[in-house]
This record gives C-alpha cells, structure tokens and sequence, in this order.
C-alpha cells in the first residue's frame, strides 16, 4: 500500500482520558489523506485513554522505548521533559521515528502534547508481501530463505511412501508422538499445522487479546492474521544497530506478544532468558522459532520450555528441508491452549504427506543432519559477508540463514539486481525498515561470491544524494 502516512505524536500525563487526547489531536490534525498512526512513549501507550483513543478512531497505536525516542532530533527539545522521560520530545520524536516530516511541530492542549509528521510514498505496510512474490523464472533466488538445494534421497522416498498412503485420512498419531519425543513434550502440548504461519491464525481466531503487541521489525503473518481477525495491535519497534529486544520495553500488561527468535529479516538471535523473562499468567508469548534449527545446537530455543506459563513455540520444517510446498509446522504449549487452538482447525487439517515429513524429520538422525547443516550454513554465512562489496552494512549480528543488508539507493539496487538475474527480498515492507534494506539468503559460496560481484556492479553507477527518504 502507497501514498501518504500521518503519524501523531502524543505526550501525555497518567489518567488522561480518550476524549481529551481525541480534542487536542483534532484541534491540530490536518484533514488526512491516508492511514493515521497514533505514536507514544512505550509506558503511556498502556493508558487506557490512548488505548481507547486509537481505537475508537481505528488508528494504529505504537509505543516506542524511551531510549529510541531520546535518538531522534526533534525542533522543540524541552530539558524538563528529557530529565523526566529521557527525551526532548515525546509527540515530536514519537511523530518523527517512522520518517518523514514535522507539519505540526508540538501543541499543548490540557494534559496532551500533539505533534504531526507527515510520510508521503511509503509502504505502511503490505503485511502479506514475501519473498516468493520476488522470485521470478530465470532468477536466482535468493529472496526465499528455504533449503535450495534437492532434497535427501531418504527424505524423498518418506514422501514418495506417502503418496501411496494416501487414499486413506490422515493419522496425525506418529507425527505428534515423533514431535513431542523430540522436544521431550507431552503429546497433548504438541500442535501439528498446515505450515507454521497456520499458528498465527489459530491463535487469532482462538484468543481475545486485550493488549496485542508484535515486536518487529519481524515476519509480519502474525499481525497480518491478528488485524484480519478484528484485533487491535501494538508495534513495538526495535531500532539499530543490533535490534535487540530489551524485555522492560514490553508493556507490563500486554496479554499476547509475538517475538521471532532468530528474527526474520534482521538475523537476531535474542537470549532465551530475555524471552523466559517476558512469561507471567495471564500473558502468552508467542515465539516464532521457525529459523531456530539453522542455528547450531538451537542454544536459544525455549520449545523444551514446559514449565513457562503461556508460552508457545512455532516451529516450521520448511527452511532447513526445503519443504515450504508442502506445508509442514507444529508449535508447543499448555495443552489448554494447544487445544483452544485445534478447536479452531478443520478435520484433518496436515495432509498424510506432511505427517510422513514431521515424524522423519524429527527423529534423532534427521535431527543430527539439521545440525550438520546448521554449522555448513554458518561456514557459508561467514563466506558471503566476507565476499559483500564495500559500501553495503550487514544489519546487527546475523545468526540465521539470512543477511538484512543496508544498501543505499536499495530500490534501485534490488532493480538492478533483478535486471541482473537476482532475487532480493525488499526491505521496506518490514514494520521499521525501509527501501535500502534488503535481505538476501546464504547459499553456497560460490553462489554467494556471484552476487557480491553483480552486488558491486549495481552500487557504482548510483548517486545515492537522490534518494528519496
């Protein structure tokens, strides 16, 4: 989705009600022309008024960590308010975070402070875009962060065996009993999904979050299903170099938050304890492991985790088999919620094939060949950082199957990457990154050196002063 985006900014004092922020938003609030997104201090986007607020108007609402705010320049600092909060400006930093420009510099109406900023050309955002729609034929891709390479001979004949198996229902039996030895689960903690992104709408169907908030930049199908649903959703943005999560930024209140771990596009791998640190009654965590297998020895990973009150782990076999046609995933939780969400499914909901890939693909043998893969993908990452042209900034600190690259003059670039016979995953349709960023997947180094050398071809000719930001 194109055209303009106007972000208001809010300061303001606790107990302040939904029709006082409301006034003072509409005493300065040009007559928009695209979607409005409500922006505050991470602490006050918890008062209920700016929650009502942003909800009677349907506006999007986004709390930001003090210490993102503090980093932005804003033209009306105030020493009393950076001593008492840690920034200048809520409204005007919070109005300026996404981009753009200041068209309301601050106003102060009562206990509400009012900034208004104003992005136009932007993508804000197609949540449902993703790599395979870059790929095209005669394209190498490396825009789909899945296995490209055929699969093992004996993965290939489990599945040939299932074809034949299948004039009769599924047996979902095997598979869970497979998952949950793996994971050393109960059975009934074990969830089997038509794909991992299945989870995310089961879990939008099942829940009636209060508070929803979604850490990103990250894999957008989680919002995506949430606001199809009906929900609300609040963007906590992690911002560079390392967008780490700082676990005090969630809201205390926040009864589902959504984290990938390794996080996709940025690479990330958060600490396990930092994640464990986010559980409480009352709340469920939804962790996004889905890459967690190309890391070697997964030392991150929480899906053994049983004694965490509301936590669910997705997991996806899709990345490192190359199964991603065949739509194999599972999660791991409480069994009241592994059950609240098969309430939502439909008989017979994974294909006999997809069984036949779960149980074989996680029995101790096809696990040690994961992680034999793993530590070939961390060879082959450290080959292609090596081989980048000067001039291109690998994002944070990668530990997946993936690079986020920061190119300058990135829309043009990816372009010329594809003239050039390259699929790139774009960038700017991640909540809180933008057209120069660019993820790539690690293939193999030969792979890898071929495109750092048609990367470098696409940078020389650009002047990049004429990008547009």
């Amino acid at each position: 989705m194109t055209g303009p985006r106007t972000t208001v900014g809010v300061g303001v004092t606790t107990g302040v009600s939904a029709a006082e922020v409301l006034a003072a938003v509409d005493a300065v609030l040009p007559a928009p022309e695209g979607p409005v997104r409500l922006a505050t201090l991470d602490v006050r986007a918890a008062e209920p008024g700016v929650r009502e607020a942003a909800a009677r108007r349907g506006w999007l609402l986004t709390g930001h960590p003090a210490a993102a705010l503090a980093a932005v320049p804003v033209p009306t600092p105030s020493a009393r308010v950076a001593a008492a909060v840690g920034t200048a400006s809520v409204a005007e930093a919070a109005a300026l975070l996404g981009g753009g420009r200041l068209v309301v510099s601050k106003r102060v109406h009562g206990r509400v402070t009012v900034a208004v900023a104003v992005t136009t050309d932007v993508h804000d955002v197609d949540l449902r875009h993703h790599g395979d729609a870059e790929v095209a034929p005669g394209l190498v891709d490396l825009a789909v962060n899945v296995r490209a390479d055929a699969l093992p001979a004996w993965l290939r004949a489990v599945l040939v065996d299932a074809l034949d198996a299948s004039a009769a229902y599924p047996d979902p039996r095997p598979a869970r009993a497979a998952v949950a030895a793996a994971h050393h689960r109960d059975p009934a903690e074990v969830l089997l999904t038509a794909g991992a992104a299945e989870t995310f709408t089961l879990v939008a169907r099942a829940l009636r979050p209060r508070r929803a908030v979604v850490v990103h930049p990250s894999f957008t199908e989680p919002e995506a299903a949430l606001r199809a649903a009906g929900h609300p959703v609040e963007r906590l943005l992690l911002t560079g170099p390392g967008y780490r999560l700082d676990p005090a930024a969630v809201p205390a209140d926040a009864d589902l938050v959504v984290v990938g771990n390794p996080t996709n596009p940025t690479s990330v791998l958060h600490p396990a304890a930092d994640l464990a640190a986010l559980t409480r009654p009352g709340r469920v965590l939804l962790v996004d492991e889905a890459f967690a297998d190309t890391v070697p020895g997964e030392p991150e990973s929480l899906a053994g985790r049983a004694d965490l009150p509301g936590l669910l782990v997705v997991r996806s076999l899709t990345k490192t088999w190359g199964l991603a046609g065949l739509r194999v995933g599972y999660a791991l939780g409480p069994a009241d919620l592994v059950a609240a969400l098969a309430a939502q499914q439909p008989h017979w909901p994974v294909s006999t094939p997809a069984l036949a890939a779960l149980a074989a693909c996680t029995i101790p043998a096809a696990r040690a060949e994961a992680e034999e893969v793993a530590h070939r993908l961390t060879e082959h990452r450290a080959a292609l950082v090596a081989a980048l042209p000067a001039g291109v900034h690998v994002v944070a600190e990668p530990r997946s199957s993936f690079l986020l690259l920061r190119v300058p003059g990135g829309a043009r670039v990816r372009q010329r990457l594809r003239d050039r016979g390259w699929a790139v995953r774009r960038g700017d349709t991640f909540p809180g990154l933008t057209s120069d960023h660019l993820r790539v997947a690690v293939r193999d180094p030969e792979t890898s050196r071929a495109f750092a050398s048609a990367l470098a071809e696409t940078l020389d000719p650009i002047d990049t002063t004429e990008e547009v930001r």
